[in-house]
C-alpha cells in the first residue's frame, strides 16, 4: 500500500533552509541603523521584528508537542482550549508585541543567528522523523492568535506555518540602504 504524506518533507527542508540563508544575510548586511529603523506596518524596530521572525520557529518546536498531547484527548478538549485562548486574543497581543521587544534584548543581532540555525536544524531533524500518520494528526487553534493559524491544524501545518510567518513579516523589514 502506498502511502501518501500530507506534506512535502522536501519542500519543508527547503523553505526552511532558505530562511537559514535570508535570516543570516540580514544579520550579516544590517547595519546598527538599520536595525534600529522602525519596521513598515508594525510598532517593532528591525531587530525587533527579526526576533519575532525567529520566534515562530521557536513556537513551532513547543506547539509540536502540545499538539502531540491534544491529539491524545477528546477534539472536544482541544476545541473548548482554543476557544478560550481565542477569548484572551486581545492581552496575547499585546504580550506578543512587549515578548518581541524584550526577547530581541537577549536574543538581539549577535545571538539570534546561533538561535534561529539551532531551532531550523532541530526542525529538520523532528520532521524526518515524522511518520504519515502523525503528520496527519492535528489539533484546534485559536483563528485570532494569527492570520495564519486556522481552526483545525494538523502537525503538517504546522510545519509550514513558520515560514508563511515568516515570509509575511519579512515584506515589513526596512533595512537597507533604500530605507534610510
Amino acid at each position: 500500500m502506498d502511502e501518501r504524506s500530507p506534506l512535502d518533507r522536501q519542500a519543508v527542508h527547503a523553505e526552511l533552509e532558505r530562511v537559514q540563508v535570508d535570516f543570516r544575510r540580514f544579520l550579516a548586511e544590517a547595519s546598527a541603523a538599520d536595525l534600529r529603523r522602525p519596521t513598515a506596518g508594525t510598532r517593532w524596530t528591525n531587530e525587533q521584528l527579526l526576533f519575532h521572525m525567529l520566534f515562530g520557529y521557536m513556537l513551532i518546536r513547543v506547539l509540536l508537542r502540545l499538539l502531540g498531547l491534544f491529539a491524545r484527548l477528546p477534539r472536544a478538549v482541544g476545541r473548548r482550549f482554543a476557544r478560550l485562548l481565542d477569548v484572551v486574543a486581545r492581552p496575547f497581543h499585546v504580550i506578543n508585541y512587549v515578548s518581541s521587544v524584550l526577547g530581541s534584548l537577549y536574543y538581539n543581532h549577535r545571538r539570534m543567528g546561533a538561535k534561529m540555525d539551532h531551532t531550523l536544524a532541530a526542525l529538520h531533524r523532528r520532521l524526518d522523523r515524522e511518520s504519515t500518520a502523525s503528520l496527519s494528526s492535528g489539533m484546534h487553534y485559536p483563528p485570532r492568535w494569527d492570520p495564519f493559524f486556522h481552526d483545525w491544524m494538523t502537525r503538517a501545518d504546522l510545519y509550514v506555518y513558520p515560514t508563511q510567518h515568516y515570509d509575511f513579516h519579512r515584506a515589513q523589514l526596512t533595512l537597507g540602504p533604500a530605507h534610510g
